[in-house]
């Protein structure tokens, strides 16, 4: 029988070269005979039984709790760095200098944890969000909120296919942070667009550069803008990329402010769930059919459907404030650990190979929220009246 060997790497880079011989388990049916490469493939351990799923969980959620920390820090907070933006950083340091020597014995909870607990972190982001915060910023709110989203994620297609030559994966991924919550919109886009780590960990990268400058470039701009308070926190929660930056940004001019811009955003954080369906829609209906030439199969990005489900069982009200809390606060610690992990998986090489185009396709999207996005505000709340 031919001996099999194993070489211990993932993401296409050698750690080590640990090359270590597999020996194929005994047949249950003829003890002392090996069992056949068919019949190995039937027989497996469950994840939480191997003990580098647990060690890279526990790795994962280090790092997530030291990003949780991290944006606890007034100077951190004042920044408006969330705590999946320092997750990700703290992974991706750890990533290219620590794990390469651990990754053989830490992959499989590594990868647990930026894929299902990535999920999971997205259906209870719901917790976040109620239909009744519709209401508090009227129709013209959630028509702005519609118009900014397709406006910029077609714009972040277009622009950096054409004009940039990106690959479509690293487009999308940097449109949809752009167009919705940020680094969340990114890490719930990916395992729709089924990017690699390093695409993603750019498209984090470019959508928190821009929505720090939009955090402080706003508030300056505002006396300039000849509008009320209460416009002012509309424009911003429409156009400016995570939820702590609009926080700082509508603080930074009154709390009455930050309360419209908050309840603005968090529209634009309902409209991920139907956004992620028609894009799966669209990437299945444009795979075409199969060797067979049937119809390809739908693929329905199931956690997108229960973070509708999640969000309006939350409309609902039926649990107390301070169990809501709760989730709120284990959803960020669920979703910090699935950055960190992706941070591990990122190679600092290949976010060095990926250039300056996403630095510009991410600066024309920048401009576009900054006077597109002004514009679409004005023409609907004029609309509106």
């Amino acid at each position: 029988m031919r001996e099999l060997y194993a070489l211990d790497s993932f993401d296409g880079r050698d750690y080590g070269a640990v090359r270590r011989r597999i020996v194929p388990p005994a047949s249950p049916f003829f003890p002392g005979f090996p069992m056949s490469s068919q019949s190995m493939s039937s027989v497996s351990v469950p994840p939480h039984r191997q003990s580098g799923w647990w060690l890279g969980l526990a790795l994962a959620a280090l790092l997530a709790a030291a990003g949780l920390w991290l944006a606890s820090l007034p100077t951190v907070q004042g920044w408006g760095i969330s705590a999946l933006t320092a997750a990700i950083l703290l992974g991706i340091v750890a990533g290219n200098t620590v794990f390469p020597r651990i990754a053989a014995h830490t992959a499989p909870g590594v990868d647990f944890a930026k894929s299902t607990l990535l999920r999971l972190g997205i259906v209870l982001y719901g917790f976040r969000v109620t239909v009744q915060d519709i209401a508090q910023v009227g129709m013209a709110g959630l028509v702005i909120d519609v118009i900014v989203v397709a406006s910029v994620f077609l714009l972040a297609v277009w622009l950096g296919t054409r004009l940039f030559k990106l690959d479509r994966e690293t487009s999308m991924l940097i449109g949809a942070g752009s167009a919705i919550c940020g680094a969340a919109a990114v890490m719930a886009a990916e395992p729709v667009v089924k990017a690699q780590p390093h695409k993603v960990a750019v498209a984090v990268a470019t959508v928190v550069v821009f929505g720090t400058v939009g955090m402080f470039l706003y508030p300056a701009l505002y006396p300039h803008l000849g509008i009320d308070a209460h416009a002012y926190g509309v424009y911003a929660g429409s156009t400016i990329h995570e939820v702590a930056q609009v926080v700082v940004a509508g603080k930074a001019i009154s709390e009455s402010a930050a309360s419209v811009a908050v309840i603005e955003k968090m529209i634009r954080v309902m409209l991920l769930a139907p956004f992620l369906l028609i894009l799966s829609a669209r990437l299945g209906a444009e795979a075409g059919a199969d060797a067979n030439g049937a119809r390809p199969k739908l693929m329905i990005p199931w956690f997108a459907v229960m973070f509708i489900v999640v969000s309006l069982f939350n409309s609902l009200h039926l649990l107390p404030t301070a169990w809501v809390a709760v989730i709120v606060q284990l959803d960020t610690v669920l979703l910090a650990t699935a950055m960190a992990a992706l941070g591990l998986r990122t190679h600092a090489g290949a976010i060095r190979q990926a250039g300056v185009k996403p630095l510009l396709l991410a600066l024309s999207l920048f401009a576009f929220l900054l006077l597109g996005g002004g514009a679409i505000n004005w023409l609907v709340m004029r609309l509106f009246g």
